[in-house]
């Protein structure tokens, strides 16, 4: 299976947000390696960028507009969207949403340029909360949602640390480059 990776970013930010995609290419590379571990689902990654051009658009970008991208690029790749929106529909307190194949959140700008820890905490660790929806959709894992949904409202409710892990993928407290929800309670 392929993991696409989809920076959505203004035209008129693209210089400035240049290491926030950095970073996204080593999240997906991330990704790949948490997948296996923790869904025993083995997946290619990739990443690129959606430069969204202003003005000549009659139509605001929203989350339709990216179901019909996902369409075009093909319904058997899994992209995942990383939106400077907040998605418009969503149940989940991740400010995301899944479907088959398909999972976008709002990636939030950090206020401050090169800050990591923003964009591993804030952003990294709301990726991990879709990819654990669809993964434990397609192992047909009972009550999906509501086990995400769960250990979620304990990391923002109940003081629940996050995993975290450095560049080489190894769980760590020091020095952390990526953040995913805790699955620990989750058993395939």
């Amino acid at each position: 299976m392929l993991l696409h990776f989809i920076f959505l970013v203004k035209e008129d930010e693209l210089e400035a947000r240049k290491w926030e995609f950095e970073y996204v290419e080593k999240m997906a590379n991330f990704y790949k390696t948490w997948i296996e571990k923790v869904f025993s689902q083995k997946v290619d990654v990739q990443s690129d960028e959606m430069i969204v051009r202003s003005g000549g658009r009659f139509r605001l970008m929203d989350t339709s507009i990216l179901l019909e991208d996902h369409e075009g690029r093909g319904r058997n790749i899994f992209h995942f969207y990383l939106s400077y929106f907040r998605p418009l529909w969503t149940d989940c307190t991740c400010e995301g949403y899944f479907a088959e194949n398909f999972g976008m959140v709002w990636w939030q700008r950090s206020p401050q340029k090169d800050d990591v820890a923003f964009l591993r905490d804030k952003n990294c660790s709301r990726v991990s909360h879709v990819l654990a929806h669809e993964f434990l959709r397609q192992s047909r894992y009972k009550n999906y949602k509501e086990i995400v949904h769960e250990i979620w409202d304990k990391h923002l409710f109940a003081s629940l640390p996050f995993e975290y892990y450095d560049q080489h993928h190894k769980r760590t407290e020091k020095d952390p480059l990526f953040a995913t929800l805790d699955t620990t309670s989750i058993r395939l």
